[in-house]
C-alpha cells in the first residue's frame, strides 16, 4: 500500500513540475520579474551622472545614480564597464546616445531577476528609434576579407573595428539587461540595432536580455562566435534576430513578439533572418559561413486577427534563411506568419543543402504555407521533404489564446505553450 501511495505520489508530482517541450520552456514563467511589456507607461528618472566622450578606464555605474548617455560614448583602451544590478542608463533622445563597448574592452553588466539593468529612453513620449543602442565588438571570426570588419554608421571609424582570431574571447556579460526604445535611423544608412553584438567570442555571456520597440533590429550578430539564451524581442520595426557575417551562433530558449503594424521596410521584417553576409564582394567565401543552431524558441505574431492580417498582406515569413547558410531549428514554435519560412531562390533544394537547413520537432500553428522558396509558389517538394514523419513536424490552425498560457495578460503575459489543449495534427 505504501508503494502504491509511493508511486502515486510521485506520478503527481512529476504532472505538476511537467513542461511543453516546444518554444520557450520552464517549470515557471522565467519573464516574470525581470521583463517589461509597456515601458512606454514607464517614467523616466532624472540623470544625475552624465556619460559622453571615451572611457579610459576601468569605470563602475552604480545603482544609487542616474546615468545619461549623451552622444556617442566609446568604452576603449581594453577597459572594463562595469554595471551594478538595478542601474538605469538612458540613451539621451536629443543627442541620440549610444554606447559602443570597442574591441578589446568589455561591459559586465549582470544584473537580477529582481533587480535588472535598464537601458531607456528620456524622451516625454518615448518612441522605437529615440536614441542608439548598445553595440560591442570583439575579436572573434567573421568571414569578411582581412577577418575585420567595421561598424559603419555615423561613428568614429578608428573605434568600430570588430573580427579577429580569438573564437574564446570574451566581451563580457549581459545579463538580466532591458534595452528600450533605441535604433535610432541614421542618415544615408540603416539604423542602429538595440543590440549589436560585432566578433564576440563564445566566452560572452548574453542571457535574459529584452530588447523592446527597436526601430532597428532588437539582436543583430555580425559574425563571431555566439551563444545566447533567454533573449526577448517585443514589437521591434525590423528584424527580431539577424544573424550574418560568418557568424556561428547557438540560441536558446528565446522569444520574438511581432506585430502586424510595425515593419521599416517594403519587404516585411522578419523574426529571424539567417543570412552568410551583408554585401557579397566583402565576403571571403574560404572562411567559415553563417551557422545557426537554435532550439526551443517562440516566434509569434500576436495580431488578433491572424487571417485578415495575413490577407491585407501586413503578414510576412517568420523565417529567412539566405544562400550559403546553415540553420538547424529544433522544438520551436512559430505561430502566425505568411508563410512560416522563406528559403533564398539561389538556393538549390538538393541533397547538400537540405541536410544544411534542418526543421525538426517543430509547432507551425496559423501560418498560411509553411516552408517556401523564395519566387516559387510551388512549395510541395519542401513540404513533403520537411513533412516527413521522422521529422516529428507539427502543423495546426489553433487559436492563440489556446495555444499559450496567457499571452494577453497585460502585466505579466506566459507565452509558454499550454499543455495538453494542443489540437494539433500531423496533416499539412
Amino acid at each position: 500500500m505504501k508503494k502504491i501511495t509511493l508511486t502515486i505520489c510521485l506520478l503527481l508530482a512529476l504532472a505538476a513540475n511537467a513542461q511543453q517541450e516546444k518554444g520557450i520552456i520552464g517549470y515557471a514563467n522565467w519573464l516574470d520579474n525581470w521583463t517589461e511589456f509597456k515601458p512606454q507607461k514607464t517614467e523616466s528618472k532624472d540623470a544625475n551622472q552624465i556619460l559622453a566622450g571615451n572611457i579610459t578606464e576601468n569605470t563602475k555605474l552604480m545603482k544609487k545614480n542616474v546615468y545619461i548617455l549623451h552622444g556617442n560614448v566609446y568604452v576603449t583602451n581594453n577597459s572594463v564597464l562595469t554595471i551594478d544590478p538595478g542601474t538605469v542608463i538612458i540613451g539621451d533622445a536629443a543627442t541620440k546616445g549610444t554606447l559602443i563597448i570597442t574591441k578589446g574592452s568589455k561591459i559586465m553588466a549582470e544584473g537580477q531577476e529582481t533587480d535588472p539593468i535598464i537601458f531607456t529612453s528620456n524622451a516625454s513620449m518615448k518612441k522605437a528609434g529615440d536614441w542608439g543602442g548598445l553595440v560591442i565588438l570583439g575579436d572573434a571570426p567573421i568571414n569578411k576579407f582581412g577577418s575585420v570588419g567595421s561598424y559603419n554608421m555615423d561613428l568614429d571609424p578608428a573605434l568600430t573595428v570588430y573580427g579577429g582570431n580569438n573564437a574564446a574571447s570574451s566581451s563580457g556579460i549581459l545579463k538580466y539587461v532591458r534595452i528600450e526604445f533605441a535604433g535610432r535611423k541614421v542618415k544615408g544608412a540603416d539604423a542602429f540595432n538595440g543590440l549589436t553584438v560585432a566578433g564576440a567570442g563564445n566566452k560572452t555571456v548574453l542571457e535574459n536580455i529584452m530588447v523592446s520597440f527597436s526601430g532597428g533590429d532588437s539582436f543583430a550578430f555580425y559574425g563571431g562566435d555566439v551563444n545566447a539564451s533567454q533573449l526577448v524581442s517585443y514589437k521591434s520595426i525590423n528584424d527580431d534576430f539577424k544573424i550574418t557575417q560568418g557568424a556561428q551562433c547557438r540560441l536558446f530558449n528565446s522569444l520574438a513578439v511581432r506585430s502586424s503594424y510595425l515593419s521599416s521596410n517594403k519587404d516585411g521584417s522578419r523574426c529571424l533572418e539567417v543570412k552568410a553576409y551583408e554585401k557579397k564582394n566583402e565576403t571571403d567565401f574560404t572562411k567559415k559561413s553563417t551557422f545557426v543552431s537554435a532550439s526551443n524558441l517562440t516566434l509569434l505574431n500576436d495580431s488578433e486577427n491572424i487571417k485578415a492580417d495575413v490577407q491585407s498582406g501586413l503578414v510576412k515569413e517568420a523565417i529567412y534563411v539566405g544562400e550559403n547558410t546553415a540553420l538547424e531549428l529544433k522544438r520551436s514554435v512559430v505561430s502566425g506568419f505568411n508563410p512560416a519560412v522563406l528559403l533564398d531562390s539561389k538556393t538549390e533544394m538538393n541533397a547538400d543543402n537540405l541536410k544544411k537547413i534542418k526543421f525538426e520537432e517543430m509547432f507551425f500553428n496559423q501560418c498560411t504555407g509553411n516552408i517556401f522558396t523564395e519566387n516559387n509558389t510551388d512549395n510541395s517538394d519542401l513540404e513533403n521533404w520537411y513533412g516527413n514523419s521522422i521529422f516529428s513536424n507539427v502543423y495546426s490552425q489553433t487559436d492563440n489564446k489556446e495555444t499559450f498560457v496567457d499571452i494577453y495578460n497585460a502585466k505579466r503575459p506566459d507565452y509558454r505553450l499550454q499543455l495538453g489543449k494542443i489540437t494539433a495534427s500531423s496533416g499539412r
